[in-house]
């Protein structure tokens, strides 16, 4: 009943999915409840000001903790966190194995011996042993061997913002860092990179900026470019499939000619392994023919939706900047995330451990709320992903079902955001759950099968790497779903498992035109983000080739090269979804429309071309008379 059902573009406004937007503010609201408990514990001050070991808050008044000595003290004047040993570092437990004291200063150069941190605490009023030891008392009583700083005594400098002494020398954390010590084993080799990139960062910063700006000219123009590149990938794929096999099937002539001169075990074997990767390659190399011979049409339809996308970009400019702002978005939830995760680290009430120290720990069901809080990373992250791809949606579906386009919106984008605020938030939480739901479990087994990492059998691990593969093969389809599921709740603002329901049996009905536009549309974005990357990369090395202030510009080159390719992903994703919102319009279109007086088409001329194009091929063909004529018929 629903492909029957008429679809009334932008006719219709209502609300959708409403339960799950309830749903989704019920667990925002335990989001916030999670930070502000640990604000009210007392969290946020023991991260920001830092704690010692017997529970006391530098900085302010402590209250005493029962059964511990030297907590409850007046550590007012002592703002600093100062670790006696801050290079013994627990890489399971991921925390220092060291006594932690309130200092007033933390040591600005080195100390070698007792007698320097005596002197130390004498000139800036900075005890650095135990709080039961005098300064006086530093060289002559036993106890400081234990109490007293691990000589020499690192220069060191205060974090800024969270009031912890940390050493200045980064060689201290060789153990944490040993990838990156076993990868720069020598400590200059690391100061030439760091110094690389110091010297040269308006060199980066330019070279970033041209990544940007050529993605966004890439943008315009690959309208225009469109069929050139399809056609050139075409001609690329034919010669190197038929050169692979020819090459191939030669190796294996000359092979077998020589073959009777030395007959060892050795020959025979590589001849029929040479006989079998050419059988293989030309098989691969039919199929291959066949499937584009099958597709040479669709192709068609791919370079149209192309050459459409472009003109969207040029009448909805603003589309060109959805990825900074879901970017930002995304940087400032993160932050919070990040914040109220280590407020999580430090929140509990104050238990002696075994070393009679502190530690503060969450008892009963309240040491699960990190749990909570994971989840809640991985669904609002999946929603405001989500909430781009419905604006995208829906200013693009405004774009396409509008006849006229000078009665378009002024800001087709911010129309598009009104919509989704006031209508179709819901929608957006209950598809961004819905992968957050295969995106846990596949998560939860990633992580098991890093611990179990040389520990299970041959069988585990493939059993494990078989789960993840189909649980992430499952989030990509349902992302794809969920993308056109938007689409069609933009058109017609149905709920969304109509809207992805009506979807799917579109996208059904058009499989071969769907393969043809992820494959050929795909790839013809991927070598556009290949261009940009490479032209960065190009620019980077002539431009650095001439810096003599240093030796090693590879880190330089890297950071320029990364960012390119983050930068064109994030503008030619955004052209991909474009395309793909355009083909479902496409779709939908020529389905209930026929061109016919009262059943007008809404799209572009370009589309309508395509569609001509067909119609003609089909009657050359004959009406219904053959493969060919029904694989000309237009939707």
């Amino acid at each position: 009943k629903s492909s029957k059902r008429e679809w009334k573009p932008l006719e219709d406004h209502s609300c959708t999915d409403v339960p799950w937007l309830l749903l989704f503010i019920l667990f925002c609201i335990g989001m916030g409840f999670i930070c502000g408990f640990s604000i009210a514990t007392g969290a946020a001050a023991r991260l920001l000001s830092g704690y010692d070991s017997y529970g006391n808050i530098c900085g302010q008044k402590n209250v005493k903790v029962e059964g511990i000595v030297n907590s409850g003290l007046d550590l007012t004047h002592k703002k600093y966190v100062f670790f006696l040993d801050p290079c013994n570092i627990d890489l399971v437990h991921q925390k220092i194995k060291s006594i932690a004291l309130c200092v007033s200063a933390c040591p600005r150069k080195e100390l070698k011996t007792l007698a320097d941190v005596q002197k130390f605490a004498e000139t800036n009023g900075s005890t650095l042993c135990s709080y039961e030891l005098q300064p006086s008392e530093y060289t002559t009583d036993p106890r400081a061997a234990k109490l007293c700083p691990k000589y020499p005594v690192p220069e060191s400098a205060p974090i800024p913002f969270f009031h912890r002494c940390a050493p200045v020398n980064i060689s201290c954390y060789a153990k944490f860092a040993e990838a990156l010590i076993t990868f720069v084993s020598d400590s200059s080799v690391l100061h030439r990179l760091i110094s690389g990139v110091m010297t040269s960062k308006e060199i980066i910063m330019g070279l970033c900026l041209l990544s940007l700006v050529l993605s966004m000219i890439l943008m315009v123009i690959i309208r225009y470019i469109s069929r050139v590149l399809v056609w050139i990938l075409t001609i690329l794929v034919i010669l190197g499939s038929l050169g692979g096999t020819g090459v191939l099937w030669w190796l294996y002539a000359k092979q077998r000619m020589s073959a009777g001169a030395l007959e060892t075990q050795i020959a025979k074997d590589n001849l029929q392994a040479l006989l079998i990767y050419a059988i293989a390659a030309t098989v691969f190399t039919v199929i291959l023919f066949l499937i584009m011979l099958i597709m040479r049409k669709r192709v068609a339809l791919t370079i149209a939706l192309f050459h459409v996308a472009g003109k969207v970009f040029i009448h909805l400019p603003l589309l060109v900047f959805q990825p900074f702002w879901t970017f930002f978005v995304l940087i400032l939830f993160w932050t919070y995330w990040i914040t109220v995760l280590l407020f999580l680290g430090t929140t509990g009430s104050p238990v002696p451990n075994e070393e009679g120290f502190v530690e503060f720990r969450m008892a009963g069901p309240l040491k699960y709320m990190w749990w909570y809080h994971v989840v809640g990373l991985i669904w609002i992250s999946e929603f405001i992903l989500a909430c781009q791809q419905m604006t995208v949606a829906g200013a693009v579906v405004t774009y396409y079902f509008t006849r006229e386009k000078r009665n378009l919106p002024f800001t087709p984008i911010l129309a598009s955001v009104n919509r989704l605020v006031c209508y179709h938030l819901g929608t957006v939480a209950k598809g961004s759950f819905i992968i957050t739901l295969v995106k846990i479990p596949r998560m939860i087994l990633m992580y098991i099968h890093t611990q179990l990492k040389g520990k299970e059998n041959a069988c585990a691990r493939c059993m494990l790497k078989a789960c993840i593969c189909c649980l992430w093969c499952l989030e990509k389809c349902l992302t794809y779903l969920n993308q056109n599921a938007y689409t069609a709740t933009a058109i017609n603002s149905t709920n969304f498992c109509t809207s992805a329901k009506d979807a799917f049996v579109i996208l059904v009905e058009n499989a071969l035109r769907v393969a043809a536009i992820n494959t050929v549309g795909d790839f013809m974005l991927f070598l556009g983000k290949v261009l940009i990357v490479c032209s960065t990369g190009l620019a980077g090395i002539m431009l650095l080739n001439y810096q003599r202030d240093y030796t090693i510009w590879v880190l330089p080159l890297i950071i320029v090269c990364l960012f390119a390719f983050l930068v064109a992903h994030c503008f030619l994703s955004i052209y991909e979804m474009v395309v793909d919102v355009l083909f479902l319009c496409f779709a939908i279109d020529t389905k209930y429309n026929d061109g016919s007086p009262g059943r007008e088409f809404y799209m572009d001329k370009v589309l309508m071309e395509f569609v001509e194009n067909s119609k003609k091929s089909m009657k050359e063909a004959g009406r219904g008379g053959g493969a060919e004529g029904r694989e000309l018929k237009p939707m």
